[in-house]
């Protein structure tokens, strides 16, 4: 079933940032950046991947995790180019020469996508977050996505937008090792300590049960969450990232890779021609007013 285009369902963070045509920033004394290698002035992706060594001669091995949620994903299946990382993956592999059948996907679970050493794909892509401390051990994309957190409760709880300081006394949880949960340690700073839990589904079934006020994620799976999973839930509000900052997603690489600033320039390409702005109004979403909470 394809994802439902639900009035609620809505994309507040900001633009995609501008990308240049070609080519990433070299790697940087402290580990930031990309790791690979530029590719030459006015080459295209296609250009840039020619002749690389790939996990798989001939095949490009695309990493995420299991299940794949929508919206990023369809039908836990990211073999079928429905939902926004699929098909962004599938734009990104076109771009850098692949044909469909010439993508493979290998389950990789979140935690484990951005630890150190040798990968067993070429990239992952599951929302994953560009940051420093994850930059020193793998390479990243230019990013793909620029997201916000928000905050999920049940409308019988009675919870109303309002402040951060409003949530603090709340009982809180997010999934391990994602910026939801490093959001809500550092931007909430709750009470209590949040709950960690393993993955997306259980955090939306101790939400069922009672045993959390609210859960965080980032704003389109809130509003999946709350438009066609948990009927009488509702998105309190959205995060500003401190200090101006934005949140981006990234696709993933082993560090050094020489495959990094080809995605570089498939990306760019896809942001330039329109691309990824068509896929997101396709599968993410266009407009709603959700409180930002301060």
């Amino acid at each position: 079933m394809r994802n439902p285009r639900l009035p609620g369902l809505a994309l507040l963070a900001a633009p995609l940032l501008l990308l240049t045509a070609c080519g990433a920033p070299p790697a940087t004394d402290d580990g930031s950046g990309s790791g690979g290698g530029g590719s030459s002035e006015g080459a295209s992706a296609e250009d840039c991947a020619a002749d690389l060594d790939l996990t798989k001669p001939g095949v490009l091995t695309i990493g995420t995790d299991s299940p794949a949620f929508d919206p990023w994903f369809s039908e836990n299946d990211p073999t079928n180019g429905e939902g926004f990382e699929s098909a962004v993956a599938y734009a990104v592999a076109d771009r850098l020469g692949f044909s469909e059948d010439q993508v493979e996907w290998t389950t990789v679970p979140f935690n484990n996508s951005y630890a150190p050493g040798p990968k067993k794909f070429d990239f992952d892509i599951n929302q994953i977050s560009i940051t420093p401390e994850r930059e020193r051990v793998v390479d990243f994309s230019t990013g793909y996505y620029t997201a916000s957190q928000a905050v999920v409760a049940l409308d019988k709880s009675g919870i109303e937008p309002g402040s951060i300081d409003d949530l603090k006394g709340l009982e809180l949880g997010a999934q391990t090792g994602t910026t939801s949960l490093t959001a809500l340690r550092d931007v909430i700073d709750p009470d209590a300590d949040p709950v960690v839990l393993q993955n997306t589904n259980i955090a939306k079934q101790q939400l069922l049960n009672g045993q959390l006020d609210a859960i965080v994620a980032d704003l389109p799976t809130a509003f999946y969450i709350t438009g066609a999973e948990i009927e009488g839930s509702s998105v309190v509000g959205q995060f500003e990232q401190p200090e101006g900052e934005s949140e981006e997603f990234g696709l993933l690489l082993e560090k050094g890779s020489d495959l990094t600033p080809c995605t570089d320039d498939a990306i760019a390409e896809l942001q330039e021609d329109g691309t990824l702005e068509e896929l997101q109004q396709k599968w993410l979403s266009t407009t709603v007013d959700v409180p930002v909470l301060e």
